[in-house]
């Protein structure tokens, strides 16, 4: 038997976006599937999860607004799967995805891929490029304690790991992702998959949390202290990926997305 994928979103309030991360994973190419959907004391999410009978959806009901990483943890508690995919609520994944990174891991205990980076707009229902970019660079460890581009959305791990990194730190909240990312290294084998598999939602209307950056420089500041990286940075995400030193490590990729809408059954019952 194929081995069980636990695929871990934190939602609130967004059932439009979710319905496409389900329409997403009902696609996919590799079937053993759990899905966690954590919902953050938002809107019933019932309505969206019910109309995708095939897949193995598990709802945690949080009581109160818990915010994102803390949901997370949570819904490791329920996650089966002897591999964790974590996947934000608005982000997609290409039908090979999961299947592509199942083959990867081998060797590993953690793969990420590329990704899109993707200006989703609506329209008839449905969200459509407005526009698109590659974000692919090379896995340098030491470039990526000064600036990470690790994507956790559809990235890959082993649950293991959880055993000897403990679970996601909710105290430097912006930046979980990339605390996580230097824990597991430290300790376990990680390795980049060129192809990008990802389509990460990301405008630059300041709409997502990556766009506060008075907010977050505290929060900067901890993850810094704690990993010993120094003082960093709080510039906005896309003027970082021009600095010289973040060019250097681009990399090429395998681009897949045909650039179709995942229109969900959600919006094909006339909601949004």
């Amino acid at each position: 038997m194929l081995p069980l994928v636990s695929v871990l979103t934190p939602t609130y309030n967004r059932l439009g976006e979710l319905g496409e991360l389900l329409e997403a994973v009902s696609r996919q190419t590799y079937k053993r599937l759990q899905v966690v959907v954590v919902n953050d004391n938002g809107v019933p999410v019932e309505p969206v999860c019910s109309l995708y009978p095939e897949l193995d959806i598990r709802i945690v009901n949080l009581e109160t607004n818990r915010k994102h990483v803390r949901a997370r943890n949570i819904g490791l508690q329920y996650a089966d799967g002897e591999y964790i995919m974590p996947c934000d609520d608005d982000d997609l994944l290409v039908p090979s995805h999961i299947e592509t990174m199942m083959k990867h891991i081998e060797g590993a205990d953690m793969v990420f891929s590329d990704a899109e980076i993707v200006n989703l707009v609506w329209q008839d229902g449905a969200r459509v490029p407005a526009h698109r970019m590659e974000f692919a660079y090379e896995h340098d460890l030491a470039a990526m304690r000064l600036f990470s581009t690790f994507v956790p959305s559809g990235s890959l791990y082993r649950k293991i790991v959880h055993e000897s990194v403990g679970s996601f730190d909710e105290r430097v909240y912006h930046y979980w992702d990339w605390d996580f990312f230097l824990r597991v290294s430290e300790k376990h084998r990680v390795k980049r998959v060129p192809i990008a598999g990802v389509l990460y939602a990301f405008s630059q209307d300041g709409g997502n949390l990556s766009g506060q950056l008075e907010d977050m420089k505290p929060y900067l500041n901890q993850l810094s202290a704690k990993h010993g990286l120094g003082e960093l940075p709080t510039k906005n995400f896309f003027l970082l990926l021009e600095e010289p030193e973040v060019q250097n490590r681009r990399a090429g990729t395998t681009v897949l997305w045909d650039g179709k809408p995942f229109r969900s059954r959600y919006a094909a019952i006339g909601k949004r």
